[in-house]
């Protein structure tokens, strides 16, 4: 009875779970039934077959078609069912429905911080709705992660510089673990949390009562705040790509071929603005590698997806006027290194 409270498997808590278990289950049953039968035809063959008198030699067999077939037919159909039912569960896996909420997560050393479309932030633990499917778009601030829920059979590997995407649709009410399977360092073990799952009425009101401003919103302060309208104006003083419904279209580049405008994609031309130029634009914008933390990153990015036509916001000139007229040659000196931060924020138009 030492091990009659420990589970053998995770419970099913996700409509994905069952899929992961039933190819899991046939691909150990048919791994367990070929390992016996090579193992008792091991043992047979080394018996029937064993060393004998040289006057007891065994026949020379020339032809054996019906074995030969069979040991290569059975195989060959098991193999083709394998890849059926693996790429549908990858099809299945790797395409999240259109309706499914987004939610962006961070992992960084050494915690899973979780940022909701309506603004609420959790770190650690992620409040999701039960029956109503949910899209996670993550990237790593540091090094390589693993996101692994057990229950939900969720598993990706979350790497820094890029977004990845995984989903789930969780199926029963619960509180279920949140581990990070991925080494990531001295802490690695303290990287877990939380995923509650609540019903649809319970989950409104924690909504309501952690209501923050939306991604969308944070992200329009810091596109204000970089001047990005100023390159970005959408207008016939624009000196970069219109950005209002740029999300997910497709964009022609410069030397031919194009690329579609995904979270990847936006990030990319962010903090690598030269590494894919725009048909038609020149690349003037400034990197702003190491200036933008990845989840100032998800808000621009949260914001440029929401922009529609006519919603680019207009030109806000921030800064403030001087209170009394430098010195001439205090003037002098100091007016190269007071342009240069204005210089910089007015070419942050992402290459897009």
């Amino acid at each position: 009875m030492l091990f009659a409270q420990v589970p053998l498997f995770p419970e099913q808590a996700s409509t994905g779970a069952s899929r992961v278990d039933g190819l899991f289950f046939f691909l150990l049953g048919i791994g367990g039934f070929f390992s016996i039968l090579i193992a008792v035809l091991i043992v047979v063959f080394a018996v029937k077959y064993r060393r004998r008198p040289s006057n007891l030699a065994t026949p020379r067999i020339t032809s054996a078609v019906l074995p030969e077939l069979v040991w290569t037919g059975i195989p060959a159909i098991i193999a083709a069912v394998l890849f059926v039912w693996g790429a549908k569960l990858y099809f299945f896996v790797a395409r999240p429905p259109d309706n499914a909420s987004e939610i962006y997560v961070v992992g960084k050393q050494w915690m899973w911080k979780l940022q909701h479309p309506e603004g609420q932030r959790e770190i650690n633990q992620l409040h999701v709705p039960v029956g109503r499917p949910v899209k996670l778009i993550l990237t790593s601030e540091d090094v390589i992660h693993d996101f692994f829920v057990p229950e939900f059979r969720t598993h990706v590997d979350v790497v820094p510089g890029r977004f990845v995407e995984s989903w789930f649709q969780a199926t029963k009410p619960g509180q279920y673990h949140l581990f990070c399977s991925q080494y990531c360092g001295t802490n690695h073990s303290g990287m877990v949390g939380t995923v509650d799952v609540l019903e649809p009425e319970e989950y409104r009101r924690w909504l309501t009562s952690h209501a923050e401003g939306s991604l969308a919103l944070e992200g329009r302060k810091l596109f204000l705040q970089y001047q990005c309208v100023s390159c970005h104006s959408a207008n016939s003083n624009a000196r970069a790509p219109v950005l209002e419904g740029l999300y997910n279209q497709r964009v022609a580049l410069e030397g031919g071929g194009s690329v579609i405008a995904d979270e990847t994609y936006l990030r990319e031309s962010i903090v690598r603005p030269d590494a894919k130029i725009v048909l038609g634009w020149r690349p003037i914008m400034p990197s702003f590698q190491g200036q933008l933390s990845e989840e100032e990153l998800v808000k621009l990015i949260a914001y440029i997806k929401a922009l529609g036509p006519g919603q680019t916001p207009p030109r806000i000139d921030s800064a403030k006027q001087p209170v009394a007229k430098p010195e001439a040659s205090a003037g002098a000196a100091a007016a190269p290194n007071a342009a240069a931060p204005n210089d910089t924020n007015g070419k942050t138009e992402s290459q897009k």
